[in-house]
This record gives structure tokens, sequence and C-alpha cells, in this order.
């Protein structure tokens, strides 16, 4: 199992950014895709980003796309997803995952494929 805290999130004003991590701890996190999803009040989990073991591949959500950038740095288990240009359709509390599958090299959007979540973390973008 892999233990995951998110930090980073807060209160921004729209068109503004925002730096979230994921820190792991536990079993091997250079061994597993990792993703983001977000949780708006009211609405169902939502895949937002998605990085391959070595972090040379990465998928997004539709809604992320262009704005969000997720990388990893395995050396000190961390994953991280920058947020530009937020607006208030971003707010919702984000949560890091592991996939469930080692070495897993495919883009995963259902949450059911991940195992291991933090706590979230919460990011609001204000008008």
């Amino acid at each position: 199992q892999v233990h995951l805290v998110e930090s980073g999130g807060g209160l921004v004003q729209a068109g503004g950014s925002l730096r979230l991590s994921c820190a792991a701890s536990g079993r091997t996190f250079s061994s597993y895709s990792m993703g983001w999803f977000r949780q708006a009040p009211g609405k169902e989990r939502e895949f937002v980003a998605q990085i391959s073991v070595s972090g040379q591949r990465t998928f997004y959500g539709e809604s992320v796309k262009g704005r969000f950038t997720v990388s990893r740095d395995n050396a000190k288990n961390t994953m991280d997803l920058q947020m530009n240009t937020l607006n208030p359709e971003d707010t919702a509390v984000y949560y890091c995952a592991r996939h469930r599958t080692p070495y897993y090299a495919g883009l995963t959007y259902s949450s059911a494929a991940y195992d291991d979540w933090g706590q979230g973390t919460q990011v609001t973008v204000s008008t």
C-alpha cells in the first residue's frame, strides 16, 4: 500500500495558478502510474490527469487539457499538478491516487482502477 498526502490547495482568483503536490510513502512509488482526480460538491469524482511510471506519457481530462500539467519525481516520491488559467469550474477537492496495476502504460479514466488515495486538498477559484 502507498500512503499519499496532497498539499498546495487554496483560494485563488479566476485566471490564477496553483501547484498541487502529492507525496508518497510505502510501496514502490516508481512502479505505478499515478492519477489526479477531483470532486466538486454534488458531483461525481472526475478524472483530471494521469502520468505513466516513467513520466513520459501523460493524459488529461478534456476540461483541463492545455491548462494543467502533471509531472512526477520518482527519486523524491512526488507527483505535482501545475494548474494554470483557473476558473470557478475548477473548484473541487483534488485527490491523487495510485493505479492498481504495476507498470500500467495505458490511460485509465475510471477511479475504480486506482487503489490508494490521498485525503484530498481543497481548491477554490473565485470570480
